[in-house]
């Protein structure tokens, strides 16, 4: 099981400096539905990284199917939380990550 991030440039770098080898970037060619939706066609990533940020950008249907995914995980992360996606990652890992 490998660890995708989404996001922008500056939000992934810090991932590959550390050794995620899978990232895709949004930009002005590419939307964040697309990066998305690319990282779920990857059958070896079970955990995706996606900025609050871009969270909140998504289509709300593709959202509401991430929201209720198994495999691939999502978790978004930034300034903000949104309490229902801290309640799944809190079940699937079996522990709060924000305490």
């Amino acid at each position: 099981m490998e660890i995708a991030v989404v996001g922008d440039d500056l939000f992934t770098i810090g991932f590959r400096l550390v050794g995620i080898e899978k990232w895709f970037n949004v930009s002005e060619e590419v939307s964040v539905d697309e990066a998305v939706k690319s990282a779920m066609g990857d059958k070896e990533i079970g955990v995706i990284v996606i900025h609050d940020k871009n969270w909140k950008e998504l289509e709300p249907s593709l959202r509401k199917k991430l929201s209720n995914s198994v495999k691939p995980t999502v978790i978004a992360i930034g300034s903000e939380v949104d309490q229902g996606l801290r309640d799944r990652i809190k079940t699937a890992v079996g522990v709060d990550l924000w305490k």
